[in-house]
């Protein structure tokens, strides 16, 4: 296992992480949380007695063909409006922020990938939409929708407010591996497409069959864009 040096070319980026509030998992030393993100020209893989004595929720990523990559929870923000044209309906989730060692940062809401900074083959910049990810409110539940429309902001080009409509499945039930254990899961998809470019692509969702957590998943960050895998080694809480 290689452990790869670690610079910020975004100081910026970390310099408002050190600056928020509200959650169980503070931020307190970046570098030592960077030193635990390990990345690669191979695939990293640790043990799970290994992964289980961090004292950080951690996940392996892989970026389109990438190796891949121990990621360590940076920062969560708490109280991240979903919807706000509601107020008896507005839902919040902790907003997620996953360090790696090769300058990498994912951002999840509720398992969605909705922003990434420094990543080589181009960046998520922003996701916005005026009602609730049915992710947040539980794939898992009968009565939770099975459509969603939101906006996306990509780079590199000049893309910014590009329409997304989503269509989920209904959830089968899988068996995964995750952290060496077998892990019973709700395999849901999402065909997603893109009006005014005339494209469309799928993502995939593995989640908790109780909670309706994402504890696996796969997701294009948008047209153009690399495929994200990820699996949740140790989640926050």
């Amino acid at each position: 296992m290689r452990r790869s040096h670690f610079t910020i070319p975004f100081g910026g980026i970390f310099l408002c992480l050190t600056l928020l509030t509200g959650c169980s998992q503070k931020f307190q030393d970046v570098n030592d949380t960077a030193k635990l993100a390990l990345f690669g020209d191979d695939d990293t893989q640790l043990t799970a007695q290994a992964i289980n004595q961090l004292p950080y929720a951690s996940m392996y990523a892989r970026i389109g063909d990438g190796p891949q990559a121990f990621m360590v929870l940076a920062f969560a923000e708490q109280d991240i409006i979903l919807s706000a044209q509601d107020s008896t309906n507005d839902r919040t989730a902790p907003q997620l922020k996953w360090l790696s060692a090769d300058r990498g940062l994912i951002v999840t809401q509720a398992g969605r990938i909705t922003k990434t900074a420094s990543l080589t083959q181009g960046n998520l910049v922003a996701t916005t939409s005026t009602t609730i990810d049915p992710l947040a409110l539980g794939l898992h539940q009968a009565l939770t929708p099975k459509t969603w429309t939101r906006t996306l902001d990509w780079q590199p080009g000049y893309h910014f407010g590009y329409t997304v409509n989503s269509t989920f499945s209904n959830g089968s039930e899988q068996v995964i591996v995750i952290n060496d254990q077998p892990v019973k899961s709700l395999y849901f998809t999402e065909e997603v497409n893109v009006p005014s470019l005339g494209k469309s692509y799928q993502n995939e969702f593995w989640l908790n069959p109780k909670n309706g957590t994402v504890i696996k998943s796969r997701q294009q960050l948008a047209p153009g864009l690399p495929v994200v895998e990820f699996s949740i080694l140790k989640p926050f809480s």
